[in-house]
């Protein structure tokens, strides 16, 4: 089973949202762009390019990214399922030993921008990028006029480096198993962890502070820390084995993500019960990597049956994260 990932660097890793010069520690950088959601292996293999060409030309490396995702903007709703919201993204991205991440804010002032606006105010005059690495299928500005190609002159004429990566066949390990933030959603809808972690390269995970709640876990015997993920999440809803990362230490444990219908169906909920813990968590920010989906969620006919089943629960989750 894989180890869970490192803890970040937030300190070295540099986050600048809307910058209107170059962010000090990333003047002149080499920028990937895209939206980079679950920063999966095909994004890790184009922002390995990324840093080869920026340790190359003496330069930072950071991602050039935005917020909201555009298909979000476009249609009006949550359409995309965050793997990564922006502060996880943020997390992903530093564990990768890039400089930093430059956030544009997706609005109609920037989906109307041309392409050519958009390399000479925004990739040149605001960034004063050193070099520009993107995806075989990356597009931009207004009717996406803005292909590979029309990049690659872009940056001849305005003299920034340009690479294209193409299609990723395998990645540094070797697996030839296609890289997909689409067809990673699909695996999570599913409840299927275990294929989503091939796709990622790293396990599924969020981070997000302990809420209060109702402490009904506390009086099952098996207290919880209840945290709220992303409104778009479409994760199933289910009982899963979780690592949880708390103060840079990592704990075993079961979670239940989902409605609580023996209860309440009350709006969804990621319940987690960290094994060998005790101490106050609330106000904590906790990182849970899923591990294993255990089962479905269930209604019960009485609190009882529900115990017997937590208990079941926390002993499969036990013995699945065994080292």
């Amino acid at each position: 089973m894989a180890d869970p990932p490192a803890s970040p660097s937030p300190s070295r890793f540099i986050v600048a949202v809307d910058p209107h010069q170059p962010p000090p520690g990333l003047e002149g950088a080499v920028v990937a762009i895209g939206n980079f959601d679950g920063v999966h292996r095909g994004h890790v293999a184009v922002l390995k390019r990324a840093e080869d060409m920026a340790a190359r030309l003496g330069r930072p490396c950071a991602v050039l990214t935005f917020e909201p995702h555009p298909a979000d903007f476009f249609f009006r709703t949550d359409t995309i399922f965050r793997l990564t919201p922006e502060e996880t993204k943020a997390v992903a991205l530093s564990r990768i030993g890039i400089d930093g991440m430059i956030v544009l804010s997706f609005d109609a002032a920037l989906a109307a921008m041309p392409a050519e606006e958009f390399v000479r105010d925004i990739l040149v005059r605001r960034l004063h990028v050193g070099g520009v690495v993107a995806g075989y299928d990356f597009h931009f500005g207004k009717g996406r006029a803005g292909t590979p190609t029309f990049l690659a002159e872009a940056g001849a004429r305005y003299g920034f480096a340009v690479e294209i990566v193409a299609r990723i066949a395998a990645d540094s390990s070797g697996s030839i198993v296609p890289a997909s933030s689409t067809e990673t959603r699909k695996a999570l809808e599913a409840g299927d962890v275990e294929r989503a972690q091939v796709l990622l390269g790293h396990p599924y995970f969020v981070i997000t502070p302990v809420v209060h709640g109702d402490k009904r876990g506390r009086d099952l015997g098996f207290p919880t820390a209840n945290l709220r993920l992303h409104h778009s999440v479409r994760l199933r809803h289910g009982i899963y084995a979780v690592r949880v990362r708390i103060d840079e230490i990592w704990f075993g444990g079961v979670a239940s993500f989902g409605t609580r219908p023996t209860f309440d169906n009350g709006a969804p909920l990621l319940e987690v019960y960290i094994f060998d813990f005790s101490g106050d968590l609330y106000g904590k920010v906790l990182e849970v990597a899923f591990v294993h989906f255990l089962r479905d969620e269930m209604k019960f006919d009485s609190v009882e049956a529900l115990v017997v089943q937590m208990k079941k629960d926390a002993a499969a989750a036990r013995q699945i994260l065994e080292p």
